[in-house]
């Protein structure tokens, strides 16, 4: 009943507000203050009637106390922010956007009449985010040039984070996590002494698989296959359909002996290199074609006990691969390691489909008593909730 009562009292004086009676609409405000002190609402609608005033100072000081009720007030935040603004101090309501963008409501729900000011904090936001970067570098110009024969990838990526320009990824894998382990979205070749002898059999792998093309890509089905009834998420566009399509060497351990014997020297390479070896799981080696103006969506992958190898064998036009922060352009000849379990996403601008070589290793931060554990795990889990 009370809760209604103050709805009411808010409901006369925006009315009042809205004939230009700002005094009245104070005036009932001060009654509804004082039956209601924890009302943020109450507050909130204060401050309306000050910024109507143009009395920023006090309009600021009743957001303040709407915040002190309640600190996710989504409507107290952003009008922080707009009076801040208003008030010529961009920074301060830049933090204050900041905020009210991480707890704002979903597109499909949010009021109409806030959709304008939400767009307008996201614009602060993100020049504030470029000025700030901007700032950092300069700040830290002549450090930097100090120290630029040495590597500073990471530097750079946490000044981009803390200036807001870009986010923080982790390793987020859909089956299995193994804490304690570096979420790196590509490894350093040193890893992988192996990989300079993949990259040199490029145009052997490269003429096997032109083979299949020539003779209309057999064997090559969506890569994306749910059954009816599963939810499809970010996938709803690529299931079932041959855009994203894939040619299996090896699939869940298990040899694919019809696509083996279309791709012999391919198999027997892999097979000499140190792909996952977990019965039932691994190796995965396959050839994935992504056909023009596709986009794989962003995703992870089921585990951060394995990395992904990439090589690129047709690449006809722009296209590119992102993990975490991290975007690059495939070169023929060179091969890449990357953690899946971190989100990552690919896509295909040219006009011809892009088709590359994947396959799964181990994680090479993991022991060799690690790795024996965890397929045990693995079998154990299966074994429970059964085939």
């Amino acid at each position: 009943m009370e809760a209604e009562t103050a709805k009411t009292m808010i409901r006369d004086a925006t009315a009042q507000l809205q004939r230009g009676d700002a005094r009245g609409a104070m005036a009932q405000l001060d009654q509804a203050l004082q039956r209601f002190p924890a009302d943020a609402d109450v507050r909130l609608n204060r401050a309306m009637v000050q910024r109507a005033a143009g009395n920023l100072p006090a309009a600021l000081a009743e957001l303040d106390a709407a915040l002190s009720i309640d600190p996710y007030f989504f409507l107290a935040l952003l009008s922080k922010g707009a009076v801040l603004e208003r008030l010529g101090e961009r920074g301060a309501a830049a933090l204050v956007y900041r905020d009210a963008i991480k707890i704002a409501p979903p597109e499909q729900s949010m009021p109409a009449p806030l959709k304008a000011p939400l767009a307008r904090a996201r614009e602060v936001v993100e020049e504030d985010s470029r000025q700030l970067a901007d700032f950092l570098l300069q700040q830290t110009s002549t450090l930097r040039e100090a120290f630029k024969t040495e590597a500073l990838g990471r530097f750079d990526e946490c000044l981009q984070i803390l200036a807001g320009r870009k986010r923080i990824y982790h390793a987020e894998p859909v089956q299995l996590h193994v804490p304690q382990l570096p979420a790196i979205p590509f490894f350093d070749r040193s890893h992988f002494p192996w990989l300079p002898r993949l990259e040199a059999a490029t145009d052997m792998i490269r003429e096997e698989l032109r083979a299949l093309m020539d003779a209309g890509m057999p064997g090559f089905a969506p890569y994306i296959s749910y059954p009816p009834g599963a939810p499809l998420n970010q996938w709803a566009e690529l299931n079932n359909n041959r855009e994203w399509s894939s040619f299996w060497l090896w699939k869940d351990g298990a040899r694919q002996e019809e696509a083996i014997s279309r791709c012999p020297r391919t198999a027997a390479l892999l097979a000499e290199l140190p792909m996952a070896d977990q019965a039932g799981f691994a190796p995965t080696a396959l050839f994935s074609a992504l056909a023009p103006r596709t986009r794989i969506p962003p995703h992870t992958g089921s585990t951060n006990a394995r990395l992904l190898v990439h090589l690129p064998l047709v690449l006809p036009g722009p296209a590119a691969f992102r993990v975490g922060n991290d975007e690059r352009a495939w070169r023929m000849g060179e091969a890449w390691c990357f953690d899946d379990s971190i989100e990552h996403e690919a896509w295909n601008d040219a006009d011809q489909t892009r088709v590359i070589l994947i396959f799964d290793i181990w994680n090479p931060l993991l022991s060799q008593t690690e790795r024996e554990l965890i397929s045990a795990l693995m079998h154990a889990r299966r074994a429970w909730y059964g085939p």
